[in-house]
């Protein structure tokens, strides 16, 4: 028989700070600029390949994580008691995927001894394929996307 992992057994409330923040994957999609259509009446969200200025678009990891309330007020800290409302997550996020009962992929991180490797075989990373926002001289609405729609187990 396999042993559970944390996040089979656990409830969001009931996992330590460092199981929750293991639950991230460090895509990067999260920080992508989104866009919503308000002509429409289901408001459609639309990514970008257009990322906060913290995210290092190598590694697609935030360059400063433990800081970045301080130099990006509005980013968004995912906790237990908000994880419900973030329906604008990429599908793929583990949090927003447990949120919605579903179980964490097969490419995650946790099931891979911590290595990113399999999400970046798996083309879920934003690594390499985004512009950090300081270098963008066009309309986001140029920059639009649909790769961080995917959503593979």
């Amino acid at each position: 028989m396999t042993e559970q992992g944390f996040w089979q057994t656990k409830d969001f409330t009931e996992m330590t700070h460092d199981e929750w923040e293991s639950l991230c994957d460090g895509c990067g999609k999260c920080c992508l600029h989104k866009l919503i259509d308000e002509d429409d009446v289901t408001e459609t969200l639309h990514y970008t390949d257009v990322t906060c200025a913290l995210l290092d678009g190598s590694t697609g990891l935030c360059s400063n994580y433990a800081n970045r309330k301080k130099f990006v007020p509005d980013c968004v800290v995912i906790t237990p008691a908000n994880v419900h409302e973030l329906s604008y997550m990429p599908p793929s996020c583990a949090y927003r995927r447990l949120a919605e009962g579903r179980d964490l992929p097969s490419w995650h991180p946790l099931r891979h001894n911590g290595s990113r490797e399999p999400m970046q075989a798996a083309g879920m990373s934003a690594a390499q394929r985004v512009i950090n926002e300081n270098e963008v001289r066009e309309d986001l609405e140029l920059r639009i996307v649909t790769w961080p729609l995917k959503d593979v187990d």
